[in-house]
């Protein structure tokens, strides 16, 4: 090997490892829950943290059905604790799983995990928030015959994860204000929902408050409450759920 070479192979070395390392950092650097979320959730006593998962379990009573949750790119999983214990007190196992260096998209096969937290349900819906919801949809893609519903929380999916021909159903809440799955891309990837997915918009609701972490660059200010657009998704969740399992 001549000089040049040895030293042009050095120079992409040393690049290859700055990037990584560039990355790495900013990959932990995460979007936390809120003040807001602890004073309305004590995630220590009333969420279950094993084998990389956060599970919240129905009080007092079996849960009927399962929801496994895919967090939004660095969104750390408590942030979604408000809104998931909710569904979870109304008798459904929602299981939110770590994912590989807080990103969704690097652990699309993490619902394997999530189902076993209780091998006893049947029924397993599957849902995501942002990133966490295109990952989600490549999950459900691959196993249809595991997953009897998807929601998206101001997410969408791509021709890449075409579920037009999906024979589940599907929830997309979105909020008007969201300034990174805008109106605009959930109307114009709606071709690859299936046909009768069921669209609900929240008036004044943006991106971040589908958890409760803070602002995030390229969101647009809300126009309502955070604890407003939860109290919204919760309703919307509860209601299409229970509809499903009357069917």
């Amino acid at each position: 090997m001549n000089k040049k070479l040895k030293l042009v192979l050095i120079i992409l070395l040393v690049l290859l490892v700055v990037y990584a390392g560039g990355f790495f950092i900013w990959t932990q650097k995460t979007f936390k829950p809120t003040a807001q979320l602890n004073q309305l959730v004590d995630v220590k006593n009333e969420v279950q943290h094993k084998d990389g998962l956060y599970i919240f379990k129905p009080k007092n009573k079996e849960p009927r059905d399962g929801v496994i949750f895919y967090p939004g790119a660095k969104v750390e999983p408590t942030a979604y604790s408000y809104w998931a214990k909710k569904v979870a007190d109304a008798g459904y196992l929602v299981v939110i799983p770590e994912m590989p260096l807080n990103l969704a998209l690097l652990g699309k096969n993490k619902a394997e995990e999530a189902m076993k937290a209780d091998p006893d349900i049947k029924k397993w819906y599957i849902a995501g928030h942002s990133l966490g919801g295109s990952a989600a949809s490549a999950y459900a893609l691959k196993h249809p015959h595991k997953i009897k519903g998807m929601i998206f929380l101001g997410s969408y999916t791509t021709e890449g994860s075409n579920l037009s021909n999906a024979h589940f159903p599907l929830l997309s809440i979105y909020g008007e204000r969201d300034g990174l799955s805008t109106k605009a891309k959930i109307s114009g990837y709606k071709s690859f929902n299936p046909a009768d997915t069921t669209y609900y918009e929240i008036k004044g609701g943006n991106n971040a408050q589908f958890g409760m972490y803070g602002p995030q660059a390229g969101d647009k200010k809300a126009g309502i409450s955070n604890k407003k657009q939860q109290d919204q998704v919760i309703k919307e969740i509860l209601s299409w759920l229970n509809k499903e399992n009357r069917h």
